[in-house]
């Protein structure tokens, strides 16, 4: 097994979050996106966030306008609707469950033969 393709899934599986946690402190141009990605060490390219981007929209989760641009053709911002903050408190919901439990096990000093007294469900 490649570790690189795990962390690639693993990658791909929080992008939408992230992307939608940026954009929940403020509207943004996808090359904003695309930068503020970087910066946290998150590399993706136009190819990967404007399919991303145009589901979200198309989910209704989020919405967008022209801005005028001084250097250019107008922009387009992209924006959470109500019904996307909504969807990202619960995916907030579930990112503290999953981190929990994942902390659990690499805390729990239990063996693998269930002495835990206490157990978590995840559905995946």
């Amino acid at each position: 097994m490649n570790v690189d393709n795990v962390k690639s899934q693993m990658r791909k599986g929080m992008l939408e979050y992230c992307i939608m946690l940026l954009l929940h402190k403020e509207p943004a141009y996808a090359s904003d996106i695309i930068q503020k990605l970087k910066e946290a060490r998150l590399l993706v390219v136009e190819g990967t966030l404007y399919p991303l981007l145009t589901r979200l929209k198309n989910d209704n989760l989020l919405s967008y306008e022209w801005v005028e641009s001084n250097q250019g053709p107008p922009r387009k911002y992209y924006k959470l609707t109500p019904q996307g903050e909504s969807f990202l408190g619960e995916l907030e919901a579930s990112w503290r469950e999953l981190t929990q439990t994942v902390e659990h096990i690499k805390r729990s000093g239990h063996s693998l033969r269930g002495e835990s007294a206490e157990r978590q469900v995840i559905t995946l």
